[in-house]
């Protein structure tokens, strides 16, 4: 722990918030429907050509009822569709409709010019690093 009293994984948390809720607001302010931050992570978890439900949920840490849900309040706001899978016909592929890829679009240029922001406030340096440290392999978490 650090002298701030507050240990890695709630400043990444915080860090995290500070992007969502920047991000929500550019999107807001561009007029598009209201999304929860889980929403979001469900958003960006998706292959450009769709992927299951049973992925996303592997992705993103939840359960299949978890993004279920998501899936179906993004579908009644017209951002996503469910298609069949050319590879099984048992399996149905989440995919953007067309306002779903321009929303991502919008939502990539918001997260870039929030990581710009934060460069212009913190350093350019250190963002570099953030970076480099946060891609860097951790391997699985250490037990006992």
């Amino acid at each position: 722990m650090t002298g701030t009293g507050r240990d890695l994984p709630q400043l990444l948390g915080e860090a995290r918030r500070w992007f969502e809720e920047g991000l929500l607001a550019a999107l807001a302010a561009e007029g598009v429907p209201a999304v929860t931050p889980p929403q979001v992570q469900l958003f960006a978890a998706l292959d450009q050509d769709g992927t299951t439900v049973s992925e996303l949920a592997r992705r993103m840490g939840v359960t299949r009822q978890t993004v279920h849900q998501a899936v179906h309040s993004l579908v009644a706001t017209g951002l996503l569709e469910q298609v069949p899978d050319p590879a099984s016909a048992r399996r149905r592929l989440i995919r953007r409709t067309a306002e779903g890829r321009r929303t991502h679009d919008r939502a990539r240029r918001a997260l870039d010019y929030l990581e710009d922001q934060l460069a212009d406030r913190i350093g350019k340096d250190v963002v570099a690093a953030l970076r480099s440290a946060l891609e860097q392999p951790w391997g699985e978490p250490p037990t006992g």
